[in-house]
């Protein structure tokens, strides 16, 4: 029920990753009443998923506290329920993306040697795409919290990006040692340690991340909230000034036909649907935040980043990679150690 397309785009956003994805169940939370009838248009969704009514929604403007306090029966918080209960894989959700982290951190809780939990999630770049992380999640990170992001956000890319050896950077403002704050010079010393496994690049700068200087880049949320909004800022001012410009004059309209085939290349490559899906690492389940004015298309692929975590085991990869770490930089600040990563039913989604 989440998201500005809601429930339609969430609907045939299923369907389609039903097409990619063999064998998934999904668990549609909602309004029967908005459901069932687009659902009757998707025979192979509706065959494939079991709807669970409810007439409560989390509003995109609700405050997480109040969603908290009064939306235990909403279709937010039974699906991450659903998640919890072991009956799901992954909740997907493109609502509230405040409530929807408050709530999964009440109910999942943190892994191990997890403090808190980050929001990651794609960003293009000159040969691909890097895992950029934090989105937005925490404003102000100490050390600690920036190395235990790397940590997690490198087990994101061996996961879902399939990379051996992935390539992680810290954003700041010069490449040099002696450049940044205390916190972000602490946390490259704390990943340098060479009893770690961690292919760390150093410092990085803004032009670096679309670069594809390194395959992770580590942030605090307050910085990576401010970057991906000027990106995207950025990315429609450019392609409004292109649009303009190739109808400005017969001759540029002529040049706009050759050129088409590299600019449809080109948009693929920008559009913001293939790097939809933001993952909660840190948190001992799987909550996926789709991007709320997502399509269809890029609702499916927030469902094949679920997915793609789910087949992959990325709770127990990140654990794992914590436990080797040494003991001196580990953290165990929230006294979750006796937490393992739940077992669910791996073919399942929960979509709120």
């Amino acid at each position: 029920m989440g998201g500005d397309h809601a429930p339609e785009s969430v609907l045939h956003g299923a369907a389609e990753a039903l097409t990619r994805h063999a064998g998934l169940h999904f668990h549609l939370f909602g309004d029967e009443a908005r459901i069932a009838p687009v659902l009757e248009a998707l025979p192979a969704l509706k065959d494939a998923s079991t709807l669970h009514h409810t007439a409560r929604v989390i509003a995109s403007d609700e405050q997480p506290s109040v969603a908290l306090r009064k939306g235990k029966d909403s279709s937010m918080r039974l699906a991450i329920d659903c998640v919890h209960a072991g009956k799901a894989a992954a909740v997907v959700s493109a609502g509230n993306t405040g409530a929807l982290m408050a709530m999964a951190k009440i109910v999942f809780r943190t892994l191990p040697g997890i403090d808190r939990p980050a929001i990651a999630s794609f960003f293009p770049t000159e040969d691909g795409k890097c895992v950029f992380l934090d989105m937005g999640a925490n404003i102000e990170c100490d050390a600690k919290h920036l190395f235990q992001f790397a940590i997690m956000g490198d087990a994101f890319a061996r996961a879902v990006l399939g990379l051996e050896d992935p390539r992680i950077g810290l954003l700041n403002v010069g490449e040099e040692d002696m450049k940044g704050h205390e916190a972000v010079k602490e946390a490259a010393a704390m990943l340098r340690n060479p009893d770690l496994s961690l292919n760390f690049h150093g410092f990085v700068e803004g032009d670096d991340i679309a670069a594809g200087t390194v395959d992770v880049v580590v942030t605090d949320g307050f910085t990576g909230n401010i970057v991906i909004k000027t990106a995207e800022g950025v990315a429609r001012m450019l392609a409004h000034k292109a649009k303009g410009a190739l109808k400005h004059s017969l001759l540029a309209k002529l040049g706009l036909l050759l050129a088409l085939p590299a600019i449809r290349r080109i948009k693929d490559h920008l559009n913001p649907s293939r790097y939809n899906g933001a993952m909660f690492l840190g948190l001992n389940g799987i909550a996926v935040k789709s991007h709320g004015g997502a399509d269809a298309e890029g609702f499916a692929n927030a469902i094949g980043v679920a997915v793609e975590i789910a087949m992959h085991g990325l709770n127990r990869k990140i654990i794992e990679e914590l436990q080797s770490t040494n003991g001196s930089i580990m953290a165990n600040g929230n006294g979750s150690n006796s937490i393992s990563p739940t077992d669910p039913d791996t073919s399942g989604m929960a979509l709120a």
